[in-house]
């Protein structure tokens, strides 16, 4: 079953490839969807309504907020720290958590759907995606990264079972990733891709490393005892992988 959703400000797809009953399959996409939405109603920057806003603006205090929005933002603080200050929740001024709750919304509706009874499927966030189990067919799912300069042309092409690939690039959005030790827009590096086993945390590695710039290679480099393989492409056209990338050759 395939389902595409508008919302957090993307559009999410959603495909269930377990054995399953139709009514069943419609019964998870709903739910799925319905949590995407509690997520965007609770998180978005835009929204006066929204826990983000009412904090910002000092309405309500932390210890009144929910235990999901305690949560992103220990993990965010959690983050920053791991990644020498590149990824800052706090870095335009105004809190804003978006860079971790897109990757970590979809994580955990992964997690619900596999509690669910869904072991194979897929969702896609703009660039961030998690997959679980095989795909139809019994293969692995495949995942096209973009190329940074061509829009109809892949850099590559990824064959993933279980786990997540995240994007983030200045190609599409122009510089809307800053390095927050400088103040000024990322350069260096024009698309990174982490493929690893949280979404949540590939979503942020890549973020961080594209505010790293050209910096941002070696400290992906270490990022594979953790478990996390990635790719990148340079403002110049040179492209890097790390050794265990999954790529369909």
């Amino acid at each position: 079953m395939r389902h595409v959703e508008e919302v957090m400000g993307t559009v999410v797809s959603i495909e269930l490839a377990d054995d399953l009953p139709p009514e069943r399959l419609v019964e998870l996409v709903g739910s799925t969807c319905a949590w995407l939405h509690e997520v965007d109603a609770r998180f978005s920057t835009y929204r006066d309504d929204s826990e983000v806003c009412r904090f910002r603006r000092g309405e309500i205090a932390l210890a009144d907020c929910s235990d999901d929005f305690r949560h992103v933002l220990d993990r965010c603080a959690d983050l920053w720290r791991d990644t020498g200050g590149y990824f800052d929740a706090n870095g335009g001024g105004a809190l804003d958590p978006s860079g971790y709750v897109k990757g970590w919304s979809v994580e955990v509706a992964s997690r619900r759907l596999a509690d669910a009874g869904s072991i194979r499927h897929y969702i896609g966030a703009g660039g961030d995606i998690r997959m679980r189990g095989s795909g139809p067919g019994g293969r692995p799912w495949r995942v096209g990264v973009r190329h940074p300069w061509e829009a109809d042309q892949l850099a590559w092409v990824l064959s993933v079972t279980d786990g997540a690939v995240a994007t983030s690039g200045t190609y599409e959005r122009g510089a809307h990733v800053w390095n927050p030790l400088t103040g000024k827009p990322a350069e260096g590096l024009r698309s990174v891709t982490v493929v690893g086993p949280d979404l949540a945390v590939a979503d942020a590695y890549a973020t961080a490393a594209l505010a790293m710039g050209e910096s941002g290679l070696a400290w992906l480099a270490q990022r594979i005892d953790e478990g996390y393989e990635s790719a990148a492409v340079t403002d110049d056209g040179r492209a890097f992988t790390s050794p265990g990338l999954p790529t369909v050759d």
